[in-house]
């Protein structure tokens, strides 16, 4: 078995790293995935959104931080890991500091393809929640990657990650549904 670095896919809302991530974790070995959001959903009494001042943001850290522990759990038992989160500066740097020799690929999408996007599923954002975490996304992060996936099929946003993340599975190993993005 291959064991590759922990992956974390990072972008706007719409631009498709939880699917991605899901779809990689699915059709990779031994694999694992976390979403940053579900683990920052355990909170049942007292939850806060990221964007919800200070109080979100140590939350959105202490997600960051519980991401981090179950990607090492995963990993010393040989499991490969794909996680998906929206981050800033400081919280790439928390998941590089926490997550030793993470590779992290962030997905940009424009704010119109976004949207259509947007509609083809359960949106649980406000309007101006979605418009600025997608502003959010276009500052620069020092990322391995930055991927633009505007007009991008989803089988071609998965190989292209999966390229950059191993370049070692076989095509017999990787096939995904076009199905995913709905």
């Amino acid at each position: 078995m291959v064991q590759l670095p922990p992956l974390l896919l990072t972008g706007g809302p719409a631009a498709g790293k939880t699917v991605t991530a899901q779809a990689l974790a699915r059709t990779t070995p031994r694999c694992a995935y976390i979403d940053v959001d579900d683990v920052r959903q355990l909170v049942k009494n007292g939850g806060a959104a990221p964007w919800e001042g200070k109080e979100g943001r140590n939350q959105h850290l202490l997600g960051v931080r519980n991401a981090a522990a179950l990607s090492a759990n995963f990993t010393r038992n040989m499991f490969n890991v794909t996680i998906s989160d929206v981050i800033d500066a400081e919280l790439l740097t928390s998941y590089r500091d926490l997550i030793p020799g993470v590779r992290i690929i962030r997905l940009s999408i424009g704010l119109e393809a976004a949207r259509d996007r947007a509609r083809s599923r359960p949106v649980y954002l406000t309007d101006e929640e979605f418009e600025s975490l997608h502003r959010q996304q276009c500052t620069p992060l020092d990322v391995d990657l930055d991927i633009d996936v505007t007009g991008m099929a989803f089988q071609e946003q998965v190989e292209t990650i999966r390229q950059s993340w191993s370049g070692s599975l076989s095509r017999s190993e990787t096939s995904v549904s076009e199905t995913a993005w709905s």
